[in-house]
């Protein structure tokens, strides 16, 4: 995928489409990146104190990254050599090791841009590091999926993470500002279409100018309605395989565990116009229900499960409303994660105490040689007791009783919690007694 500013490869006689032109010259032009490049950031500072090490660049596209690398190149005094994860394969490679080897030799170094390098496999990104080590390249890999996941941690020690941000429209503005300036004219926009504008480009500085660049040949000045009528409406950015997936429904399921519905929605139509599945999003919720809210209100469960069926009845779109309604009692309901935590308790107890037999007392006896070892022993019928409650241990007879379920006081678990203390008296009193 090629990246902000990044060259064509066309002649200098051919016409050079508006993003090629503004291609900034220096680092000191690049827009939006001040926390690296600015006075003190970490990029300028390596630069400044001349030592540059490998380094991969992490952040969405269209904010710069192939041009800082070549920019990088040129204040180096390195040479600047690109290829894609996407093409090159393991002869490629070899060619480039290669040349950059024998340019070394002739007192040149060679800066290695690697675009989406999550894409080679593990053995490829095993390739680079002997080269890396001994100089021969200094490696500069971009990235827009996160690199702790996508990336060895052999290639990810011997290279710092730098993060990109996205344009913010502060940096935008600056963007369209400076194609105006290269066109000599402003663009032929109502102010509320040019402020649409730039949330349209949705923080990447390329689609803006790509934009821009349609909207230069318009003769007549354009409406925000016009425009968004003649300019085809950029998807949402969103790969339901990679970082945003993650990111958007950890943004949904924080929303719903804060209480605000708002946001909530937001998220989900989020996800679903960026084209995700709506049986995940169903799944994804009715696991909310149960590990945010549980029991504080036992009906949200029901409510997400009665969402999933209906989507399935209903299909897209009407049935994805029925998600929305599920989000929102999820997000208004009382919280509780106190069956959650139960339960990641006992499993700490289980892998503990996992070999430990239940008491004999609670073991039934079907044969004269088990009651004769005592099983059943002493059981007591919790319906013959007083209260119903018998009072008796249930636990391992040498592990110390555990205490995994503390229910908060909220929603229905208030009740709960009444029981619990209850039984917990009871307890305390026939052991006694």
């Amino acid at each position: 995928m090629a990246d902000l500013f990044d060259q064509p490869g066309a002649s200098s006689s051919a016409p050079r489409p508006l993003a090629d032109r503004l291609r900034p010259a220096k680092l000191a032009d690049v827009i939006g990146q001040a926390h690296l490049l600015g006075k003190g950031g970490s990029l300028r500072t390596m630069l400044d104190g001349g030592n540059l090490p490998s380094l991969v660049f992490w952040g969405p596209p269209g904010v710069g990254k192939t041009t800082i690398a070549r920019l990088l190149a040129d204040e180096t005094d390195l040479h600047f050599v690109q290829i894609s994860a996407i093409f090159t394969g393991v002869p490629e490679l070899r060619k480039v090791y290669e040349a950059a080897r024998i340019r070394r030799q002739n007192g040149k170094g060679t800066l290695l841009f690697v675009d989406e390098i999550h894409r080679f496999n593990k053995a490829q990104q095993d390739g680079f590091l002997p080269h890396m080590e001994d100089g021969t390249i200094l490696l500069v890999g971009a990235t827009t999926e996160n690199p702790s996941f996508e990336l060895n941690a052999a290639l990810l020690s011997r290279a710092q993470v730098l993060v990109l941000n996205r344009l913010e429209p502060k940096a935008l503005e600056q963007l369209a500002a400076r194609a105006e300036k290269d066109m000599g004219r402003a663009l032929p926009l109502k102010p509320e279409a040019r402020s649409q504008l730039l949330d349209m480009a949705d923080g990447d500085g390329r689609a803006l100018l790509n934009l821009m660049e349609q909207i230069f040949t318009w003769k007549d000045v354009a409406s925000p309605e016009e425009m968004a009528k003649r300019l085809a409406r950029r998807a949402a950015k969103y790969d339901k395989s990679g970082d945003e997936h993650y990111n958007l429904i950890s943004a949904l399921h924080k929303s719903v565990r804060g209480s605000d519905p708002d946001a909530a929605l937001y998220w989900l139509a989020r996800m679903l116009t960026g084209g995700e599945d709506p049986r995940y999003l169903a799944r994804r919720i009715t696991r909310m229900a149960v590990e945010d809210i549980g029991l504080a209100d036992p009906a949200a469960q029901r409510q997400c499960l009665d969402a999933w069926e209906t989507y399935e009845r209903l299909g897209s779109p009407e049935g994805e409303l029925a998600l929305a309604q599920a989000v929102l009692y999820l997000a208004l309901a009382p919280k509780s994660n106190a069956a959650y935590a139960a339960y990641k308790n006992a499993l700490v107890a289980a892998r503990k105490f996992g070999s430990e037999p239940p008491p004999k007392h609670i073991l039934n006896a079907p044969t004269g040689m088990m009651k004769d070892q005592g099983f059943g022993a002493g059981y007591e019928y919790d319906h013959d007791a007083e209260a119903g409650f018998s009072g008796q241990n249930y636990f391992p007879e040498t592990m110390k009783r555990g205490i995994y379920y503390l229910p908060v006081e909220r929603g229905h678990e208030r009740e709960l919690k009444k029981r619990l203390d209850y039984f917990a008296k009871l307890r305390s009193q026939r052991n006694k007694g």
